[in-house]
């Protein structure tokens, strides 16, 4: 395979990691009022940093998606997400109050997964004709 083709094959994973996330992204609003019911009114660094989990969960679905492995393994995923998202998002909720520690974060990175991928669900439910 030629240079070109592997960077046409890497382009079609990417935009099909895309198409994914565009589909099941949700307002990052909507996440931030199932994951802190309690934070009202809700702090801007409670936005951003529910923003930057779901960015990333979207991003490493993108990566694996690319690569053709966008069944990998749940806790490869999480690593990654974790890796690329805890610091920030420990300066952000604690600048908003709440304390918070990585098994916290860890907590809130599989809901967000889990509420993205009820989303899916509810989604490919409704296109589907009964």
């Amino acid at each position: 395979m030629s240079f070109i083709g592997v960077l046409e094959a890497i382009g079609k994973g990417f935009e099909k990691g895309l198409k994914w996330a565009l589909t099941y992204a949700i307002p990052v609003e909507k996440l931030v009022a199932l994951l802190f019911p309690a934070a009202a009114p809700v702090a801007s660094e409670v936005i951003d940093a529910t923003t930057l989990i779901q960015n990333a969960v979207m991003m490493v679905e993108q990566k694996y998606a690319a690569s053709g492995v966008q069944s990998g393994t749940g806790a490869d995923k999480l690593a990654e997400v974790l890796l690329l998202t805890s610091q920030a998002v420990t300066t952000l909720l604690t600048k908003a109050g709440l304390k918070v520690g990585s098994d916290y974060i860890a907590k809130i990175v599989s809901a967000v997964v889990a509420i993205l991928n009820a989303q899916q669900a509810e989604t490919s439910a409704t296109a589907t004709p009964s």
